[in-house]
């Protein structure tokens, strides 16, 4: 590679993570998904905006054809936002209320997904499909599509708005991290049949066998190995460069699915999830600081790839975006309302609880990211996938500020916590004067 064509990939970076920073501060300021504004500078870097000025065209086609270097950098963004994804989807487990839980991901999370699977073959149409789908994992990706939830957006929203140690962040979160890992599980067999009408059936139920079988041994037993290897004596490079190690799990992870087949997105989400544990906190710092870098740079610059791949001029269908998302709404809204039902909850709890789980987001992009990238969709219908899952996650997050700013409670429980706990702090201390307290643990922050 020649000083000129490492200018042109360093400009083009450049490029790509100011203006995603840029845009996606003025999204924060704004009170929207900092993801939104990411996206939206891959839009404004491509050919609908400025990619017809002459200087910025021949930068941005120069480094995209330059050693596939924006490509790596691209994947690479993937991989560590499923591997910090999966990290603190395992940080997330156990939070949450059985029962309320169970309830949401069954109906809520079920019924939009059988309903994707049993409508799908009467909707799907030649212009959803890419090169390489076929009619199955089209109706897959059609069914994961409608169910999805984004837990990276969602959290933000939390934090953002300083909800997260409330019961109704839990419960979302709680159903968000059950019901991701079985529509990745999903994503993973839609990707690993397509453009395989060739293959006997036999060849086929073995590789979505070997599939399954990453899928858990990933989530149950290697994350018990990896525990029982982070805690060993002779691992030296834990113990004195837990940050490289963590980052060593990663691509041990992708290197094995590699080598076995399967979609190595996949195996990052698999590798965040075994390489922390809630009850070891070694990798507490390692993990922080391969987040921070990784949502400075390479995950904004992922973000701004997507937008930059959208074609706004000949990749858009408005009537397939308005059927898809006005329908996908519909059935996640009145199913999650219909699961908060069964759950107990009533009136406002329900609009809260059915608008907040509508938020595609970052699951959403991903969806549409790997499944364009793996020829099962078109360039159109993976614009109306990033659409909506844009568009949900600035409606969830416009709406609990909303809520909270009328002064409404987003669980009538939580009123009923908050009272309480109100009531205890008015009652004297009586225990005896000197007497010591334990001190109290305050929980951790995610």
């Amino acid at each position: 590679m020649s000083n000129v064509q490492l200018t042109h990939v360093i400009f083009a970076l450049l490029l790509l993570v100011g203006m995603a920073q840029l845009l996606g501060y003025l999204f924060v300021w704004l009170r929207q998904p900092k993801v939104v504004g990411e996206i939206l500078a891959g839009i404004v870097l491509g050919p609908a905006v400025l990619g017809h000025v002459p200087f910025i065209e021949h930068m941005m086609d120069s480094a995209r054809h330059t050693g596939n270097i924006l490509t790596f950098v691209y994947w690479l963004g993937l991989l560590l936002l499923m591997f910090v994804s999966g990290a603190e989807m395992q940080q997330l487990f156990g939070r949450g209320e059985r029962r309320t839980v169970s309830w949401l991901v069954i109906v809520g999370t079920g019924i939009p997904f059988l309903l994707g699977l049993g409508f799908g073959p009467h909707l799907i149409r030649p212009s959803l499909a890419g090169p390489h789908g076929n009619r199955i994992s089209l109706i897959i990706i059609v069914a994961v599509g409608v169910a999805v939830t984004s837990v990276p957006v969602v959290s933000k929203i939390f934090a953002d708005l300083k909800i997260m140690n409330t019961r109704f962040a839990r419960l979302i979160l709680g159903v968000a991290v059950l019901e991701d890992i079985v529509l990745w599980l999903a994503l993973a067999i839609a990707t690993s049949i397509a453009a395989r009408e060739s293959l006997e059936p036999q060849q086929m139920a073995v590789h979505l066998a070997i599939t399954v079988a990453y899928f858990v041994v990933g989530l149950t037993i290697a994350p018990r190995l990896i525990k029982r290897v982070n805690a060993a004596r002779w691992n030296v490079v834990a113990q004195h460069s837990p940050t490289g190690y963590a980052i060593a799990v990663l691509l041990a992870y992708c290197a094995v699915a590699g080598a076995l087949d399967v979609n190595l997105v996949f195996a990052a989400f698999l590798a965040g999830f075994a390489v922390v544990h809630k009850k070891r906190r070694i990798f507490e710092d390692s993990m922080e600081a391969i987040s921070k870098v990784s949502f400075a740079f390479f995950i904004p610059v992922y973000f701004a790839i997507v937008g930059l791949k959208l074609d706004l001029i000949r990749g858009v269908s408005l009537p397939m975006m308005a059927i898809f998302i006005l329908g996908t709404c519909a059935v996640k809204l009145v199913s999650v309302a219909l699961a908060g039902r069964f759950a107990g909850f009533r009136g406002l709890d329900l609009i809260n609880l059915a608008i907040t789980t509508n938020a595609r987001g970052g699951p959403g992009i991903v969806l549409a990211s790997v499944a364009f990238d793996a020829g099962i969709i078109s360039a159109k219908f993976y614009t109306t996938l990033v659409v909506a899952a844009v568009l949900t996650s600035q409606l969830a997050g416009a709406w609990l500020d909303y809520v909270l700013r009328k002064g409404w409670p987003l669980l009538k429980s939580d009123v009923a916590a908050d009272g309480a706990q109100l009531s205890s702090a008015d009652i004297p201390d009586a225990e005896p004067v000197g007497a010591q307290r334990e001190p109290v643990e305050q929980p951790a922050q995610t």
